[in-house]
Parts: C-alpha cells; structure tokens; sequence
C-alpha cells in the first residue's frame, strides 16, 4: 500500500495534470540538495523516496577506480581497496552509496525543499500545458471566464488559463464570471514566466465553427465555405459553394426565415453577416462580394498585381464604399485583390482627361470670344486666364476673387461662354449633318449626270423665255403664253420630214411609258 505522502503526490499530479514521477523526482531532488547544503559538502548527492514507507533518505555516490593513481576528483571517486572495506565484492567503474542522516536537517532545510518542489512542479506544468495546446492553433474551444483584469478576460481552459486582450474582442460582447463562451487559440507564447495561452473572440474561424454547428450542410461538407472575410463587431462577409446542384448554399445557411443565420447573430451579439454565394470568375464573384451596392461593371486592371477597377452609378458609391469604407474593404478581403471603385461620373471624367492628354488638349485664346469685351478680356488676361477652356473651368467664387469682376461682370461673362459653347455645338452638328447627307447620298452615273445636265439647260432656256416675254409686255408687245413661245421656237412641219416627227413623238411616247412603268 503506499504510504500518505505518496498518495498525495499523486492527487497533486492529477491537479496539476503532470505525470506523478515528475513530482516524486523533484522531492528526491529537494532533499538531496538540503542534505548537501546542511552537511556543507559538494560530494554528488541523491534522495530517494519509499513508496510503500513514505520514508525518504540521502545518499552519496562515488566512483569506484582501481588505485590512487586513477582517481582525479577525490571527492566524487574511490579507491578499490578503500571501497572493498565499506561494501566487500565491489568492482572497478561500480558506484558506492554512503548514506547521510536526514533526521538533523531543521525548518531551513524543509523551506529550501519546499521551494525546489514548487519550481520543478510549475517547469512540468508549464511544459505540460505547452505540449497540450501548441499544435491546436486555431482551434475552437469551449472556455470559461475566470476573471476581468483590466480590458483582458482571463478565460479558464480546463488544464490551463487563457488570455484575450482587447484587440481581440468583439466591441459588442460583455461576459459575466462563470459564463461559458467558444474562444478560438490563436497563440501559445513559451515567454519567461511560462508558456502563454491566447485566444480571441474576433477571429473568423469562430464564424466557421458557429456556421458549423448550425448547418447539417456545412458539416457533411455538401456545403463548403471557400472564403471569410471579419471585422470582429460589424461586419462579416462568407462564401459559400454547394456541391450539390440541387442544394442552394446561400438557402442552406440561412435556413427557413433565417432561424439558422440568426442563432448565429445571437452568438455574435447582433454581428451582422452577409451570405454569398461563390464563383469562380473573379469579376462575377467581387459583384456579388460588394453587395448590398449594384455594381454597373468589373473590370481587370492587372492581373499580375490583382487590381480591379470597379464602376457603381453615382448613387450607389456611398453604399458600396461602405461605412468608413468597411463594404469594400472586406470584399477585398473575401476576394483577395485589390478593389479600385468609381462612379459613373467620375469615370467619365478621367475618360475626357486621357482622351484630352492623348489629343493634347483644346487651347481656344480668350479673344475669340467677342461678347466678352477687351476690357474683360484685359482682366482676365491679367489674371493669367489665356484660354476659353480655363476659363470654363472656373467657379463663380475663383472669377469673383479677380479684380475688377463684379456679379453683373460674371453675369456677362457665363451669356458670352455659354453662348460661345452653344455656337460651337451647333456648327458641330450642322457639320455632322452635312458629313451624314455626303456620306448617305447617291453617286450619280454618267447617264443620269448627263440627263441632269440637260434638265437644267432647258430650265434655264424656259426662264429666259419668260424673262423675255415680260421685257415685251413691259414695252407695249402683245404678251404670249409660255406654250405659244414654245410652238413659235418649234421648226416648220415641211421644213423637217415628216416621218421623222412622227418617229420622235413615238420615241417621247415609249419613254414616258417607260418612266411610268419604272415609277
């Protein structure tokens, strides 16, 4: 049966989780070297302890030479012949033990002991702890919180303490002593005072394990997470990919009227959480990563570099930028590349910018602008403002800061600008106009040039006739009629042959009839 101080290192060893043997080694440990220390020796010195009597004695142990000419350390070896004497049968390189009495060593002996019991059993423990949880990094255990000590919870692992500073809570979250809550290890630092357990309450593998524990889908793999983005306290954006082509993963986390993703909300103390379903094109996934905003378009800008260029309209920058800008933000995370928003306005405007530093840009002098006046334009000259452009540029505040600029002087001065921008949009469109009529209209054929050509001879001729017949009235003629003019120009029938008026009357006849057929 083993004896009471036995037993009672083996309920510390238990307490302490270290192997029994470790304690009963520091207590022969301790009693060694208060023996050596009463007995004020440097002679290599042991305990031992009896299990079964509890009984623990001190021993010396020296080395058996063969003769005095061997021996090197006097106080740590002996001589055959001399150890022969003490214990007869001894061989050469054999230890012999001279035993010390314990029975004199005092309250200054028992305190040393005491103290070198304590520092071997924390070195165990600390090693034990170390062994226990330095390969469960980033692992979800179930803790308790001990104690607040300042802005740190000192949560109670079971074999050990553990720490979670500030930075690594959640700003909504506030524990009571007693209360059992998941932490995630993140680290166990062996510093001088023993190895050092920490955990958090911000880390994104406690979203894991939550969703995890929530959704049968999750667990059995049907549904994978492939990405998780956090910001401990705000907001966390997760995506999700169903294996299964019948199972929607975004449904599957939610679960029916969202019981599944408000269980977890509850955990995080009302964090809110955004669902997304995963894709493998990257500019299909970032605009589903950006929302609840409405992308217009995603662009790659380099590949090498992961940069993307991403338009929203002007009324959903705000919202996909985010809160101090924690939207975009976390779905660079969740994405991995980098995320460059622009709205549409501002998109167009770079898009002028390289198109005006490609063409070198438009550089009208101000002088062209007549309704300005030369002692406006003297001003604003002087004021270093040469060109139309700049000075289109300007705000109403920047004119009035010249001197000599009035509000009725500005007023004059955006008429004549408008009204020079208005003029050039107009000949620009006249010019589109006439460039779209030349490019739409018909190249006309010889022939029909030809006919064209006739037509117009013969317009002139009857205007010329008509001049002529007014000029006759005018000077006391009998006026004639435009068909009369005609017959009288006409040759005589017996001058022209007759079947040759016939046959052109005949050829007139078939062309009409040709014209009319082809109308």
């Amino acid at each position: 049966m083993a004896s009471a101080l036995y037993q009672t290192i083996e309920l510390l060893s238990h307490e302490k989780g270290i192997d029994p043997g470790i304690v009963v080694g520091a207590v022969e440990e301790a009693i060694a070297l208060a023996t050596r220390k009463y007995y004020k020796t440097q002679e290599n010195m042991r305990g031992e302890l009896n299990k079964e009597t509890g009984e623990i004695t001190a021993y010396v142990y020296k080395t058996v030479v063969a003769d005095e000419s061997q021996v090197e350390d006097p106080v740590n070896q002996i001589t055959l012949a001399e150890a022969s004497q003490l214990a007869p049968g001894v061989e050469v390189g054999s230890e012999i033990r001279l035993y010390k009495d314990t029975s004199p060593l005092g309250r200054i002996a028992a305190q040393l002991a005491k103290q070198v019991i304590f520092q071997k059993v924390r070195e165990a423990e600390r090693d034990t702890v170390f062994q226990e949880y330095a390969h469960r990094e980033k692992e979800v255990l179930t803790a308790t919180v001990k104690r607040i000590e300042g802005q740190d919870i000192i949560f109670d692992l079971g074999k050990a303490e553990a720490r979670c500073p500030k930075r690594e809570q959640s700003r909504l979250e506030q524990f009571s002593i007693g209360e059992r809550v998941r932490v995630v290890l993140i680290k166990v630092d062996r510093a001088a005072k023993g190895p050092q357990v920490i955990v958090s309450r911000a880390a994104p593998e406690l979203v894991v394990n939550l969703f995890q524990s929530e959704v049968p889908e999750i667990y059995d793999n049907t549904v994978v997470i492939k990405a998780i983005a956090r910001e401990a306290g705000e907001r966390t954006k997760i995506a999700v990919q169903s294996r299964d082509k019948d199972v929607d993963p975004v449904g599957a986390c939610v679960g029916m009227k969202g019981m599944r993703v408000q269980s977890i909300i509850r955990e995080l103390r009302g964090e809110k959480i955004d669902i997304i379903e995963y894709s493998d094109e990257i500019t299909t996934f970032a605009e589903k990563a950006l929302q609840p905003a409405k992308v217009s378009r995603v662009s790659i800008t380099d590949l090498g570099e992961k940069q993307l260029e991403v338009i929203v309209d002007d009324t959903q920058l705000s919202l996909a930028i985010g809160k101090k800008g924690q939207n975009v933000r976390l779905a660079a995370k969740l994405l991995g590349w980098k995320i460059d928003i622009k709205s549409e306005e501002e998109k167009r405007q770079e898009v002028e910018q390289q198109m005006q530093a490609l063409s070198g840009g438009p550089s009208t002098p101000i002088e062209q602008v007549t309704e300005l006046g030369e002692g406006i334009i003297q001003k604003l000259v002087a004021a270093g403002i040469t060109t139309v452009e700049a000075l289109a540029d300007m705000t109403p505040e920047q004119l009035e800061e010249i001197p000599g600029i009035g509000e009725k002087t500005l007023e004059r001065i955006s008429v004549a600008v408008r009204h020079y921008f208005g003029h050039f949009e107009e000949g620009e469109a006249i010019s589109a106009g006439l460039a779209a009529e030349a490019g739409t209209a018909e190249v006309p054929t010889p022939d029909a040039a030809v006919a064209d050509a006739e037509a117009e001879a013969e317009n002139a001729r009857v205007v010329l006739e008509e001049v002529e017949s007014v000029a006759a009235v005018a000077s006391g003629a009998e006026p004639i009629t435009l068909e009369e003019a005609v017959v009288e120009s006409l040759p005589d029938a017996d001058a022209v042959p007759g079947g040759e008026i016939g046959e052109s009357e005949s050829e007139n006849e078939s062309e009409q009839s040709g014209q009319e057929d082809n109308a």
